[in-house]
């Protein structure tokens, strides 16, 4: 396998879309549609060390709940159930990203950060985008005072029963990621 040539589609500020030219095992020419937010594909860059964003899996101390968000989501033209996320401005890190989206979507305050992932790659099939996994602890009162005018977003504190009921309901549309976390939450009670 072996990447030939690229020829960007799209001119876009935050994703574009790439035309990637490449052969296959047996030798065949290929082409491949690849969505980056990078200047081009990590496929041609090997840039994969430093993630697009941040997903944030927060634990409330105080109040002993995981928080999830209710977030509309223009894709899916419905809210989906998901963590706080965001992506990581230029000379940022992580835990500077983490602090600054988990205020403006939450309006919580991150007190300690428990472990980060590696960059994770979202949906390889179709994009690039990675995102680290930051487990935190927080405290304070949920808002939505900071969120920007293109986000429609409500907090929700989630004990680990009423995780075990939000995993059956199948009218929430879930971000896979917390679908994941959530599970484990219901199952064990704790992240």
């Amino acid at each position: 396998m072996k990447i030939n040539e690229i020829k960007k589609i799209t001119d876009f500020k935050h994703v574009n879309m790439f035309m990637v030219n490449y052969t296959d095992k047996l030798g065949n020419q290929k082409k491949w549609q690849v969505a980056t937010r990078a200047v081009e594909p990590k496929c041609v860059s090997g840039d994969f060390e430093i993630p697009d964003a941040v997903v944030i899996v927060p634990y409330h101390t105080e109040k002993e709940k995981l928080v999830v968000i209710k977030e509309f989501r223009v894709p899916l033209g419905d809210y989906q159930i998901g963590f706080p996320a965001g992506l990581v401005d230029q000379g940022e890190s992580n835990e500077e990203a983490s602090f600054r989206e988990l205020k403006e979507e939450t309006g919580l305050q991150l007190t300690k950060v428990l472990k980060t992932s590696p960059p994770a790659f979202t949906t390889s099939g179709l994009s690039d985008e990675s995102v680290s996994m930051i487990y935190v602890e927080c405290k304070g009162e949920p808002s939505n005072e900071h969120n920007e005018a293109s986000e429609d977003i409500n907090v929700i504190l989630v004990s680990q029963d009423k995780a075990k009921v939000m995993l059956t309901d199948h009218t929430l549309k879930f971000d896979v990621k917390t679908w994941l976390v959530l599970s484990t939450f219901a199952e064990y009670g704790r992240i």
